[in-house]
């Protein structure tokens, strides 16, 4: 029976378990650039035995940021220390990947821990874009409708970022297409009013995502994992629905994608979304049963019996953890250890494999 800790093969990837880092926001760049933080922050957790380990959400573009402090890899110069991270997971026996990101019309702020609001010029702000002008909310910035021309920039910066993406290393690519970024802005018919070739119908709307993958699978090598993370659901009647996600991940197993990492919601403020433990695995399950492709499920999946039931049982072929890995960075070696599994430890840790 496969389990939390039976390898997962990803065209020639070979990931050692089913426990990955999930992307989390860092706000620790200056200028894009990875520093000794990303280095700890990303290290730490594959010498405590995740079996990839993935980046916060990286900006292909200066204006793709969430905020001022985002991690980049918009020019050549960010590879370098990009590269001495990468080869130290590499080192650890697991895998290093990066999740590409453009925030469109959620950018342009400063850190949560800065007052999170709308950078002023004087700050370093910069233009937003999206799908069509409609600002995230009341407090965001107001965002200019992405032209033909812009489409293909964000198109070519997405395919420049893989590019340098594998120079720096990095075996995993995810495209973020989720929480109510740019990827996802397109997608969703709650935040795309387009009337051309990028709006309106489902194909329209998918199209930006699929011209993305496209152009990433152009320089990506074959036996490489693309992977995209989506957000499932909208959490609106009127929004992204879960049958739209399995249309579409039909469509991107045949375009070359390997793995959907499926969360949920973030296209419209305000929303109360109904969470809880593993509350996102149905829509992994769903998508996995119904478009037949590898799914990756996260959100709320804090304990080893929980992550391994949810592996076990079918739902998802790898789990995604994100606010565990902040708590315990070592939550992988401490599974295996819960679970009687033998999991192979760093020779420098391991005189605490056994608790006597």
């Amino acid at each position: 029976m496969v389990n939390l800790f039976c390898p997962l093969k990803l065209r020639e990837i070979e990931l050692k378990n089913r426990i990955a880092v999930s992307p989390m926001c860092q706000y620790s760049s200056k200028d894009g650039f990875a520093n000794e933080w990303h280095l700890v922050h990303l290290g730490s957790r594959a010498v405590g035995g995740a079996s990839l380990i993935l980046t916060e959400a990286t900006a292909v573009s200066p204006e793709g940021r969430i905020t001022i402090d985002d991690l980049g890899i918009w020019k050549d110069e960010h590879i370098g220390y990009l590269k001495i991270i990468t080869d130290f997971i590499l080192k650890q026996n697991s895998v290093p990947g990066i999740q590409l990101a453009h925030a469109g019309r959620k950018s342009n702020r400063t850190s949560q821990w800065k007052g999170d609001r709308v950078l002023a010029p004087s700050e370093g702000g910069w233009d937003t874009v999206a799908p069509s002008a409609i600002p995230f909310s009341d407090d965001s910035a107001f965002p200019s409708e992405l032209t033909t021309e812009g489409i293909r920039k964000v198109i070519n910066d997405f395919k420049s970022a893989a590019i340098r993406a594998l120079k720096a290393g990095f075996r995993v690519v995810e495209i973020h297409a989720a929480h109510g970024y740019l990827v996802h802005e397109f997608m969703s018919p709650l935040t795309n009013k387009r009337t051309d070739d990028y709006g309106g119908s489902f194909d329209n709307r998918i199209r930006l995502l699929l011209d993305i993958v496209a152009a990433i699978r152009s320089v990506w090598p074959d036996g490489y994992p693309l992977m995209a993370r989506i957000s499932s659901i909208d959490w609106r009647d009127d929004g992204w629905k879960i049958e739209d996600s399995i249309k579409l991940a039909t469509i991107l197993k045949e375009k070359r994608v390997d793995l959907l990492d499926c969360s949920s919601g973030g296209a419209v403020h305000g929303l109360a979304i109904p969470s809880g433990p593993g509350y996102q695995v149905k829509f992994s399950e769903q998508i996995r049963e119904k478009a037949g492709i590898l799914t990756g499920t996260v959100g709320i999946i804090t304990t080893p019996e929980q992550a391994n039931e949810i592996i076990s049982s079918e739902k998802a072929d790898l789990v995604l953890m994100a606010r565990e890995f902040l708590r315990d960075p070592y939550f992988p070696l401490k599974a295996a250890m819960e679970l009687g599994e033998d999991a192979q430890w760093p020779v420098q840790y391991e005189r605490a494999k056994r608790k006597k």
